[in-house]
């Protein structure tokens, strides 16, 4: 008879996992203390020591005594040489072998008189991998040297770091032996920890799903000020890649569940752990009904230290929130006196409040505090010569803080963290993922949307919709798109990004059909534009048999047109075509009468002109579409860290001559294309292309990737000279340095962008556009966009493989806000579409909004959260240049009212907006957000 299932407690079993892991308990039985097997002494140990520091040829002469394991060696600041004797049994053929071994100060391991690895218990470095598997012809016996330096990891302080050396210190030898070592016990060991940590990814919800019991207890506990959810995200989220929109639906999705499980909302978002936090987080917090912000990951700038603890932070339209930094630099403290020390000394803005916030409890992973931390903790309440510490929630925190509110400064723009920024560029799919689902989430409500406005029999597919961002959302905890994930995690979110992929196309067929009921017209297809600007673009249409042929498209601000038939395609083209020639050198031409294109014979961009200036883009005697190679071995963190000595390996890509061809032949469309090897084991392919018309020339990429530890990278040399460069975020752009004047501009080596990034000088620049990459950087008058990495921890299969990316390069006359940089970046990455439409395809284009002014972007057009009721829709708009600017929403949906909301969708009391014509006016600041709410008339039926 089978047992039955136990109850789980989530308390118990995160705590159960931890102990599982831990290098403290239970390692009798525990995973941790199964990582090595069987185990025997080393053949021989001995010793010599030195007052001085001999080199190893002179070293390994001198004469070496019997020692063993308990020996006390010294004193401060003497060397001690082993000569350690290995002799490996026959019985661990097959197995991974380490010498195993601890002692007191710095060890290092020498072997065959090469210096292999440090040993040190305070580094966690305690053994030395002999053979990763040991085969029947390899020799048993072997000889190692171990030099072991008389200090610490940071000196010889006497009771403390920084205490005068204790010159009589002795050292010790606790461990020298062999062990069999289980690689997959490691591998399991490091997957668990990091599951552990990630087990906080959406986990009230997760509670409540599969533990109900604890869920209402919770419920009970918040009600009586127990248990005080904090965040206002659905997870902790990364603060710099999830797109502008998908961050409102972080708050969205998290601030909804907060108020219908613990009947309120969060007034604080807590975001302890990131990689960096976005300028434009304080204005998206405060209309999610959050003032107050905490976290603490800026004290691991590795540069310069964040002047502030408690301060206002200005986003990029001028919204601020209270935030607050925890001087104690850790969201694990344990409740010590020391700790509560650190916590005062250290806090910056002293005199300006005297209140900061003390995080106790095992913090990262989720174990939460113990009875003696909190028996610690009362007894620092009111005890003489300490700080008055008090239990109390952050809701207190912040009130008390806002008392001194006066005395506060104020940090403008982003909070950049100067760590972590390979975390841009690493896992290459799941930012492609990430891009591509949040382009067809947008398409799918955009065409929901307006097929619910013309048709009384649609029903907008809500259930479906919320289950799709949230799957979306998931994945952009601050561990899973960064990359900085496990491989079974990664494999997970590559999963979820299909699952969104099936179930959206799937859901903007319906969409598509819905909206067309009815309408006059022959079978065929009908090309959506999702985005507000009417647009006219060279689309590849499906014609008979099976192939594809070009068709020059005109289709309206958010609305569709017919597909032009074969029979209709016209003649005579209305813009200049696209001449493409190859030289007898090889070297190809591509020209639109916008701009023209320059390639020699390997692929390389040697001239890129603005036609009717003669204005040329690319510095001179330099090459752009430059592929450069770095070494890419940070200082510990492999997925995250990519530092700034990587710069200095820099090695230029080159290809062979003779390897351009031209591909499509000119008219709608020219192309050629080239392949490059990489190196012995990786190689490029490319497809460079001008489209009638087009502003841009595109590079469609496809690489097969197979390294370790290199950065992948492509530079643009520009003809433009200026001290900043810009770069989109969410809602908006913002500048950055291009020099390292500073330590802080020096940090910024390595960026993240969105969608396009623009280095201008008075009356020209040059914009670099891309589809699915957000590492980017700009030094001098060179555009660098990271491409690939190849970390090897905590994934080792991390972006091995196939890639296909693209990106774009596009001159410009004037400001990048008035050539049109910004819709060319959203054109790139929202593809017109052409959707199947079965007997109902329409005779006429049809447009449902437009805005008249190119600042003003209208982002997100969905149904209203509220809606269940009624025919809601919310709109989402943001000014984009960064001015003032009042202009006209244009629509022809059957709007019967409209009224101003906030990103939670609660109405702006001060009611209902003027309506003339269908037409809507919308005053705008720099960079501000607004939600609009739109009520519908109801359906004809």
């Amino acid at each position: 008879m089978a047992a039955a299932p136990a109850l789980k407690h989530w308390r118990t079993t995160l705590e159960r996992v931890e102990k599982f892991v831990s290098p403290l308990y239970f390692t009798d039985c525990n995973l941790r203390g199964r990582l090595f097997g069987d185990s025997c002494p080393v053949a021989e140990l001995s010793s010599f020591l030195t007052p001085e520091r001999l080199p190893y040829q002179e070293a390994v002469q001198q004469d070496f005594r019997p020692a063993q394991v308990g020996d006390s060696f010294g004193p401060t600041w003497w060397t001690c040489w082993f000569r350690v004797e290995l002799t490996i049994p026959d019985a661990w053929v097959g197995q991974e072998v380490h010498l195993r071994w601890e002692s007191d100060g710095e060890g290092l391991v020498w072997r065959d008189g090469e210096p292999v690895q440090g040993l040190t218990k305070e580094g966690e470095k305690t053994s030395y991998v002999l053979t990763d598997k040991l085969g029947e012809e390899d020799p048993r016996s072997l000889t190692l040297y171990v030099e072991v330096a008389c200090n610490g990891l940071l000196g010889a302080g006497k009771g403390t770091m920084i205490a005068a050396p204790d010159p009589e210190k002795m050292f010790q030898v606790s461990r020298a032996e062999l062990a069999v070592f289980h690689r997959d016990v490691h591998k399991l060991l490091v997957d668990l920890e990091l599951l552990l940590g990630m087990a906080k990814a959406q986990q009230l919800a997760w509670v409540k799903s599969h533990y109900p019991g604890l869920h209402a207890r919770l419920q009970e506990f918040a009600c009586r000020g127990q248990f005080v959810p904090v965040g206002g995200t659905w997870v902790e989220m990364d603060g710099n890649l999830p797109s502008g929109e998908a961050m409102v639906r972080q708050f969205l999705q998290g601030q909804s569940f907060f108020l219908q499980e613990f009947g309120k909302m969060c007034s604080e978002f807590w975001l302890p752990d990131t990689f960096g936090y976005s300028a434009q987080l304080p204005q998206i917090m405060r209309s999610c009904g959050i003032r107050h912000f905490l976290t603490q990951k800026l004290s691991w700038n590795l540069v310069n230290s964040f002047p502030h603890h408690t301060f206002f932070w200005e986003g990029l339209d001028g919204s601020r929130v209270l935030a607050h930094f925890p001087p104690g630099d850790s969201y694990g403290m344990q409740g010590s006196v020391e700790e509560v020390l650190k916590t005062v000394a250290k806090n910056r803005d002293k005199g300006r409040t005297n209140h900061s916030a003390f995080l106790f409890g095992f913090g990262d992973g989720g174990g939460g505090p113990t009875q003696t931390m909190v028996d610690r903790l009362k007894r620092l309440c009111n005890t003489d010569g300490l700080p008055r510490v008090q239990l109390s929630s952050p809701e207190r925190l912040f009130s008390a803080l806002e008392g001194h509110s006066g005395q506060l400064c104020t940090w403008v723009g982003e909070l950049f963290l100067e760590l972590h920024n390979g975390t841009y560029t690493t896992h290459a799919q799941i930012k492609k993922g990430n891009r591509e689902c949040e382009r067809i989430l947008h398409d799918v409500e955009l065409l929901s949307s307006l097929a619910l406005a013309r048709s009384a029999q649609f029903l907008y597919p809500a259930a479906q919709l919320q289950d799709l961002w949230r799957l979306l959302l998931l994945n952009q905890f601050h561990d899973v798109v960064t990359g900085s994930c496990i491989q079974l995690v990664a494999e997970e979110a590559m999963c979820h990004y299909e699952d969104i992929r099936s179930r959206g196309n799937k859901l903007l067929s319906t969409a598509a059909a819905a909206l067309c009921a009815g309408e006059p017209g022959p079978e065929g297809l009908l090309i959506v534009n999702t985005l507000p600007w009417k647009r006219t673009e060279v689309l590849a249409l499906p014609s008979p048999g099976g192939a594809h042929c070009l068709a020059l498209v005109t289709v309206p601000s958010m609305g569709y047109a017919p597909a032009p038939t074969p029979t209709s395609l016209q003649p005579l083209l209305p813009q200049q075509p696209v001449f493409i020639v190859q030289e007898t050198d090889g070297s190809v031409t591509l020209d639109n009468g916008i701009i023209r294109v320059k390639l020699d014979p390997t692929g390389r961009l040697t001239s890129l002109v603005l036609v009717a200036s003669g204005r040329e883009a690319i510095a001179e005697g330099a090459v752009g579409n430059q592929f450069v190679l770095f070494d890419d071995v940070p200082l510990y963190w492999d997925a995250w860290d990519v530092m700034d000595y990587h710069l200095e390996t820099r090695k230029p890509v080159l290809g062979q001559a003779g390897t351009l061809a031209v591909g499509t032949e000119g008219g709608m469309r020219g192309s050629a294309w080239f392949l490059l090897q990489i190196s012995p084991n990786s190689r490029l392919s490319q497809k460079v292309v001008l489209d009638i018309g087009c502003p841009y020339v595109r590079f469609h990429t496809e690489v097969h990737w197979h390294e370790a530890h290199k950065f992948l990278k492509v530079e643009f040399p520009a003809r433009v000279r200026s001290p900043q460069a810009t770069f989109e975020v969410q809602f908006g752009h913002l500048q950055r340095p291009t020099h390292y004047n500073t330590s802080w501009d020096w940090a910024r080596f390595e960026v993240w962008a969105h969608r396009w990034m623009d280095l201008s000088e008075h009356g020209f620049g040059l914009a670099l556009l891309n589809d699915c990459k957000y590492g980017a950087s700009v030094r001098g008058s060179v555009l660098s966009l990271s491409l690939l990495r190849a970390p090897k921890s905590p994934d080792a299969t991390v972006d091995m493989g196939r890639h296909e990316f693209t990106y774009a390069l596009m001159p410009h006359e004037g400001s990048f806000q008035d050539a049109g940089v910004i819709p060319a970046a959203y054109s790139l990455n929202f593809p017109l579409l052409a959707l199947p439409a079965p007997g109902l395809a329409p005779a006429a284009a049809w447009s449902a909004f437009s805005v008249s002014s190119p600042a003003v972007v209208l982002e997100t057009v969905k149904q209203a959260e509220t809606s269940l009721q009624g025919r809601k829709l919310v709109l989402r708009l943001y000014e984009a240049h960064g001015s003032h600017v009042d202009c006209w929403l244009r629509t022809s949906l059957p709007v019967q009212e409209a009224v101003l909301c906030d990103l939670l969708e609660r109405r702006d009391p001060a009611g209902p907006l003027p309506l003339r014509n269908n037409r809507l006016k919308l005053t705008f600041s720099p960079f501000q957000v607004q939600s609009l709410l739109l009520v519908l008339q109801p359906a004809p039926s």
